[in-house]
């Protein structure tokens, strides 16, 4: 599953520069999370690291976007993978 964040949500900016995907940015009144980016920190730490941090406990599971542990790396892995510089081009004579 992807993570969501609730209106109970404070705006303390603690959760969005630790996301290692991107997924998290301000939305209209709130932080909001990308589902499509969000791994719940699969394939990068242990625990997502916004509900770890947020000292509010607003980020539970979003039940709109139900995913396994191995979707969710597959989406790691993918994203990653966007992520990676290109390889430099070698030209020899």
């Amino acid at each position: 599953m992807a993570l969501l964040i609730t209106d109970e949500c404070i705006n303390c900016d603690v959760c969005e520069p630790q996301c290692p995907n991107d997924a998290i940015y301000m939305g209209a009144e709130i932080y909001e999370i990308e589902p499509s980016k969000c791994t719940e920190c699969v394939g990068h730490f242990e625990e997502p690291q916004c509900a770890m941090l947020c000292p509010v406990s607003c980020i539970p599971l979003n039940p709109a976007w139900v995913e396994s542990r191995d979707e969710l790396l597959l989406k790691y892995e993918r994203l990653t993978a966007a992520k990676a510089p290109a390889e430099p081009v070698v030209i020899t004579k």
